[in-house]
């Protein structure tokens, strides 16, 4: 087993908040345990010989790498006071309101897919997304190629559907031969995946009427938090919503977003 020497792990800690504001300051264990072994297989013989091939810029080996020290677990309806909050309120709200009949939804950090087809699900559900009366854009975006390229596909196994709804899951799920569940293409055409890494400037001209940012902070610091809070206040509409984990907290004195209710928050 290949060990991390001390300047070893305050290099790897420094390079990842700083490129991706991933705090690994208290991961020592976790990045020896989860990336020894590969590092062995690639024939190096210390971690230093890795850092070298991460700041070459190799962006299959910085995503693999990210892949390793985040937990890409989820699962279809996770947390789901956030999806009964929007059929109860946020949507209601948005038909006897929203003139223009059109929705702007971000799901930032959005893993395998399980977030954004939700939303689709839960939206259409409400509205009929396919009936052509209203507009809805709901991008996905994640660091990970690779887990946009599984969420593309829309295959998921049994336990990722263990929370769905029954009528979802007879109405948007199509069972492939092998098992495992196909979303509907109504619904994943409703769906634009794109990588983007959350430290760079969001310039997206049209402002979001939700982004959905779950269970991503928890490894960031509390400053990297703040800023990241402050950028999608920005990037949301008046009266818009920001929605994180229940395990999450913002801030309240470092950030404009008004408390609703636990992990939902408003821009007044």
């Amino acid at each position: 087993m290949v060990k991390l020497t001390d300047n070893e792990f305050l290099e790897f800690v420094k390079i990842m908040h700083k490129n991706y504001g991933i705090d690994l300051s208290k991961k020592r264990i976790l990045i020896e345990g989860r990336l020894s072994n590969m590092i062995e297989r690639k024939g190096m013989s210390s971690f230093s010989q890795y850092l070298e091939s991460i700041k070459k810029n190799d962006k299959d080996e910085i995503i693999t790498l990210i892949n390793k020290l985040t937990t890409n677990y989820t699962y279809f309806y996770r947390e789901e006071n956030h999806f009964k909050f929007l059929k109860e309120v946020f949507l209601p709200n948005e038909e006897k309101n929203n003139r223009l009949k059109t929705l702007n939804i971000w799901s930032a950090g959005c893993s395998s897919g399980e977030e954004p087809y939700t939303l689709a699900m839960v939206i259409d559900d409400y509205f009929k997304l396919n009936s052509g009366s209203w507009k809805v854009q709901i991008l996905a975006t994640d660091i990970s190629d690779n887990v946009l390229s599984k969420a593309r596909e829309g295959v998921y196994g049994e336990e990722s559907l263990s929370k769905i709804p029954e009528p979802y899951r007879k109405k948007y799920f199509e069972k492939n031969d092998d098992g495992k569940y196909q979303v509907a293409p109504a619904i994943r055409k409703n769906v634009t995946f794109k990588v983007f890494n959350l430290m760079d400037t969001i310039t997206d001209k049209n402002k979001y009427d939700v982004i959905f940012c779950r269970n991503v902070m928890i490894y960031f610091n509390a400053e990297t938090k703040v800023n990241m809070v402050n950028k999608f206040y920005e990037a949301v509409k008046p009266e818009g919503y920001l929605m994180i984990g229940h395990a999450e907290t913002i801030q309240r004195n470092q950030s404009r977003f008004s408390y609703v209710q636990p992990a939902i928050y408003k821009k007044e």
